[in-house]
């Protein structure tokens, strides 16, 4: 790469401790690479971060924590920013692009209990804290009388609730609470057949404007092999739709050309519209999101 005149880049991320921890492992990716750059962290309140007693789907989904951060981007106020991939809309703003994926945690979910050691040994009327619709879909799928808590907020304020007796267990993202270093907590990884995760978790993705010499500087902190199960993820998702609207799982997993990919697509009530696994190469990924993508569509 070219040597670059600047030498100080601003990131802009939420201020929450995940987010704050995910934006400084971008940064050492990014110092290993570039030990003579700066990397300034701009944190960013947005919409999401403001409210916290409605579920996300109803209250405007998945963009409500990227927008005031993608605003932030084009206004040439920060550099580059850095997201759960999960949290990103399937579309994102005009003149932005992801620049780069860091290589994924491990995508799955886990279950959390003070009282329980296993998502099967709950009781009837357990109490289970999720405001996710996906989550909400399964558990009920196996279990129609848990009685599911509306609970946002952060991964050490959802272990906090149970803490308190609040709920008698929480389902949370395997990456956030490694992260967070509370995998001390965990009492159970849920296997991908039980618990089907959404579209991009477990991976960081940092986004730019597409017209920037950044893209450049980004190029030897994106692992391929994650961007690239993160772009299938997020091609079956914009073509099924759903997400924060409606209970959908979708995970892609590449091992040696070999394409592995897990859908969810259910109802809140319990209902699995549709669930199935399918394996190809990778070569033909793309015939194999059209056949999904048919597939669901007669339901």
């Amino acid at each position: 790469m070219k040597s670059m005149q600047k030498k100080k880049w601003i990131i802009g991320t939420r201020g929450s401790s995940l987010a704050l921890k995910q934006t400084n492992i971008a940064i050492e990716r990014l110092k290993h690479v570039y030990p003579q750059y700066d990397f300034e962290i701009k944190i960013i309140k947005t919409k999401g971060d403001t409210i916290w007693d409605k579920p996300l789907h109803k209250i405007g989904g998945k963009g409500l924590f990227v927008k005031e951060i993608e605003e932030a981007l084009l206004k040439k106020e920060i550099d580059m920013a850095v997201h759960s991939a999960k949290d990103l809309p399937v579309e994102l703003e005009r003149g932005l692009i992801l620049g780069a994926v860091l290589e994924r945690e491990d995508p799955r979910d886990v279950f959390i209990s003070e009282f329980y050691e296993s998502i099967h040994s709950l009781i009837n009327n357990a109490k289970i804290g999720t405001s996710s619709l996906r989550r909400k879909a399964q558990l009920l799928n196996i279990n129609r009388n848990l009685n599911i808590i509306e609970l946002r907020g952060n991964v050490d304020t959802r272990i906090k609730r149970l803490k308190e007796k609040k709920v008698d267990a929480v389902i949370l993202a395997y990456a956030g609470v490694k992260r967070m270093g509370f995998q001390n907590e965990i009492k159970e990884v849920l296997p991908i057949h039980i618990m089907v995760p959404p579209a991009g978790q477990g991976a960081i993705g940092v986004e730019v404007r597409d017209d920037d010499e950044i893209i450049e500087l980004l190029r030897p902190i994106d692992h391929k092999i994650t961007r690239r199960e993160i772009e299938i993820e997020r091609t079956l998702q914009q073509n099924i739709g759903g997400g924060c609207h409606m209970p959908l799982g979708i995970n892609a997993s590449i091992k040696n050309d070999v394409l592995n990919l897990h859908i969810m697509l259910g109802k809140e009530n319990g209902d699995i519209v549709f669930k199935e696994s399918f394996t190809s190469s990778l070569d033909a990924s793309e015939d194999l999101i059209n056949t999904i993508v048919k597939k669901i569509s007669l339901f």
